[in-house]
């Protein structure tokens, strides 16, 4: 946003103190009802259509935007609109966050009253890294609970949620790749389906068992090709991304198409850069063609803060205000998060530029929405979750669930001679060290709201360890000045040394990219010299978002283990002791490659995916990348090792053509035949798909959580091709010992296709493998 920035785990839940419980207000303070249409004692509203439930919502909309007059109707184009007193309706706040957490980031929310926090899950990231669809859902539900719940007790005035980011991790060092699923497109379609239907009140695989009603709105963010902030003096609301269209097809545009058509998003936010020339507001084949008509959306567009304005006064794209705010709403945009349509609309109408009937559209989306969520049917508490109450907020289910977030997501990425687990019982000191290891609203990251407890990484580590001594050892993350000599002397001391270092929101956040991979400041000779010193090798946590490059802890043999923690949530301090502890079993896996700092060689203004040998263009993300990475996307270590082996695949061989050639020509130079997806046909996709099967064998003695990450690779790839590409994924939860199986469904339209350098998504003939970890099962496909 622009411009408004400004189980032992009981015992643990028990000892530290609730932030809530500590800010609660009495009990005796009055709560104002939420805010609602339609009073059934007022005898207007029994007089209005557009208050009549039983009606369908589109002549419900129709209705009450007929009796607006035009500044009614300009007044409600922006994120904060105004109460229709003469109608009954009250004020709506557009605006609210839940990233990975109902938030009062946003306008529309507010911790005032009876709820004073909501669950703080981990950073989105992390949450990624366990790779588990159903736990996804899982938190986007209570997520939505929540939002819900605080709506009930009056303290928000909107119920639409700017949430979730799914723009594509594309460079590690872009300060919001913490706030998205990762670098891969099916990953991160997956997620947002995920949450979306969590969040919305939908069943776990759709279905629309709510059919029109919301619980809460989700919103796609930021459509599309946003993955700049702020770097070496170019920013978002300049920056023009040239996106080839093949990219655009297969990378940024799929974890939209899937939100939409998928999820059932009931909103959409364009983002602040141009693409192509185009500021993404301002873009009707992105907004009405692509996203209503061929991706069949329906729901309410907004802008990003002030994304309007600046089409006009950053871009110069538009030659007046009025001529921002015509080519927004003839694009298909519905409202503006600031006040420029507030304020510029009128006049735009007045010189013709925008037509009544433009702005009315964009109203009937608008409270359509409205509508679905119930806020036009009376009192809400006596309609569809009326009954979510306070007492659904920072639930035990619900911070239990954080934790199981939080645990499932951390990645074990060294463990050297199995230095971890720790035993407990032969554990009788501790040192904690780091700028990061007593800090908890770091354990957070952005877009969080207050959390329902508070507890450091170094608190939980001291309910394991009484003998347990900490030492900063920086004043914070920059590092710039180490206290060397004193942690040293803390590190000889003790039994076991953790190093809680990394990054925080001084170095990554939104409106802040960084400009190199390594860590800030003296960090590097810190971690190096206090691992020296240390009796025994140290273990390393690293908190941070994007990736870092520690090619030097990785091949320091004072360094026994290293984990990677994301910014872990409110329960991350008790996922992490438990895991050092060995009371879970890391399962985690890299949802993003890391990179070498000679990375940074590579303009973060280069949008291109692919590589260019040519020129040492070395493409991104583990689809494309050519050069070498600290560590690759999907790995994680455990405490356990599996195995894996294909037991059964449905189909072997694909026939393109009716009349196909016996063999592939995969000894031909010449590019291999293809057909376009569109030209096969839905029901060649749907009677090709085919199904997967997996052993896995957990070999050791704990049970683990582990990801079966799935992928595809072409033996011969084209010019374009992906190296390689995540298919399907699934989380499976092993006893020591066990073998299970996995089926994992393929459909070869969606699976097996690549894009053209016009964007057109094609299959082209010849062999694939199907990978999972070690082990390969051949494919064909005949044109």
């Amino acid at each position: 946003m622009r411009n408004h920035r400004r189980v032992r785990s009981l015992s643990l839940l028990i000892a530290f103190v609730s932030v809530a419980a500590l800010l609660s207000p009495p009990a005796a303070s009055a709560q104002p009802p939420p805010p609602f249409s339609c009073d059934p004692s007022s005898p207007s509203a029994k007089s209005f259509p557009f208050c009549e439930a039983s009606l369908p919502i589109s002549q419900r909309a129709q209705d009450l935007v007929s009796r607006l007059t035009l500044d009614e109707k300009i007044s409600q184009l922006v994120s904060s609109a105004p109460a229709i007193p003469r109608l009954g309706i009250p004020a709506y706040e557009w605006w609210s966050e839940s990233l990975h957490g109902v938030s009062n980031s946003g306008r529309g929310v507010r911790f005032n009253g009876t709820t004073q926090s909501a669950t703080s899950f981990p950073q989105v990231i992390l949450t990624a890294a366990s790779f588990d669809v159903d736990l996804w859902y899982r938190i986007g539900q209570a997520i939505g609970t929540e939002a819900r719940a605080v709506y009930n007790s009056g303290q928000a005035t909107g119920m639409t949620f700017w949430a979730p980011n799914i723009n594509i991790f594309r460079d590690p060092r872009w300060g919001r790749g913490q706030e998205t699923p990762g670098e891969d497109p099916v990953a991160t379609g997956n997620y947002a389906v995920a949450y979306v239907r969590g969040v919305q009140g939908d069943d776990f695989r759709g279905g629309g068992k709510l059919r029109e009603s919301l619980q809460a709105s989700a919103c796609c963010k930021h459509l599309t090709a946003y993955d700049l902030d702020n770097w070496k003096g170019v920013n978002r609301f300049v920056f023009d991304a040239r996106v080839t269209a093949q990219d655009m097809a297969d990378t940024f545009q799929p974890p939209f198409q899937r939100c939409i058509q998928d999820g059932k998003a009931s909103g959409i936010m364009c983002s602040y850069n141009q693409v192509n020339g185009i500021p993404n507001c301002a873009d009707y084949n992105l907004l009405s063609n692509t996203a209503r008509r061929q991706w069949s959306f329906h729901g309410y567009i907004t802008s990003d803060c002030d994304a309007v304005a600046i089409i006009y006064e950053s871009q110069g794209y538009a030659k007046t205000p009025e001529d921002a705010v015509a080519d927004v709403l003839k694009a298909g945009m519905d409202v503006n998060c600031g006040t420029y349509l507030q304020n510029h609309t009128k006049s735009a109408v007045e010189q013709k530029k925008v037509s009544v009937s433009e702005i009315d559209r964009a109203l009937h989306n608008l409270f359509s929405v409205r509508m679905r969520l119930g806020l036009f049917n009376g009192d809400p508490k006596k309609q569809p979750f009326g009954n979510i109450g306070p007492d659904q907020v920072c639930s035990q289910k619900h911070q239990e669930l954080a934790l199981e977030a939080a645990r499932s997501g951390i990645v074990l990425l060294k463990n050297k001679e199995k230095r971890l687990p720790l035993q407990r019982s032969k554990s009788t000191s501790l040192a904690v060290i780091g700028p990061n290891a007593n800090n908890a609203w770091k354990l957070l990251g952005n877009y969080a709201g207050p959390p329902c407890k508070s507890v450091t990484l170094l608190q939980a580590l001291q309910s394991y360890v009484k003998d347990t001594r900490y030492q900063p050892g920086c004043d914070d993350v920059v590092c710039s000045s180490p206290s060397i000599a004193q942690a040293v002397e803390v590190a000889k001391a003790a039994d076991h040394v953790v190093l809680i270092m990394g990054l925080d929101q001084t170095q990554e956040r939104e409106d802040f990219d960084r400009v190199d991979l390594v860590l800030p400041g003296k960090q590097q000779e810190f971690i190096t010299a206090v691992a020296q010193a240390a009796k025994k090798p140290v273990i390393l946590v690293f908190l941070c978002g994007g990736p870092v490059d520690i090619r030097f802890a990785r091949d320091d043999q004072n360094i026994g283990s290293i984990l990677w923690v994301g910014y872990p949530g409110e329960a991350g301090g008790m996922a992490l002791s438990e895991i050092i502890f060995g009371e879970h079993n890391p399962g985690g896996r890299l949802p993003m490659t890391w990179y070498p700092q000679e990375f940074t060689r590579v303009p973060m203004t280069d949008m291109r995916m692919r590589p260019e040998p040519s020129t040492g263009y070395p493409g991104r993300t583990y689809r494309f990348y050519e050069g070498q990475s600290v560590y690759e996307y999907g790995y994680g270590l455990s405490y356990t090792e599996h195995s894996y082996k294909f037991t059964s695949v449905t189909k072997e061989l694909f026939y393109l053509n009716p009349s196909p050639k016996s063999q592939p020509d995969e000894a031909s130079d010449a590019s291999p035949r293809y057909r376009p997806v569109s030209d096969l046909g839905a029901e060649f996709c749907k009677k090709s798909k085919f199904e997967v099967t997996v052993e896995v064998k957990n070999h050791g003695d704990m049970v683990s959580k582990h990801p079966v990450l799935l992928f595809v690779r072409h033996a011969k790839p084209s010019s374009g091709s992906p190296m390689k590409q995540l298919v399907a994924f699934q989380s499976v939860e092993l006893k020591g010992g066990k073998t299970t199986e996995v089926q994992l469904a393929l459909n070869p339209c969606d699976h097996l296709s690549r894009a053209d350098v016009n964007g057109v998504m094609i299959i082209e003939e010849g062999w694939r493998f199907l990978e999972v970890g070690d082990q390969e099962y051949p494919i064909t496909v005949m044109a």
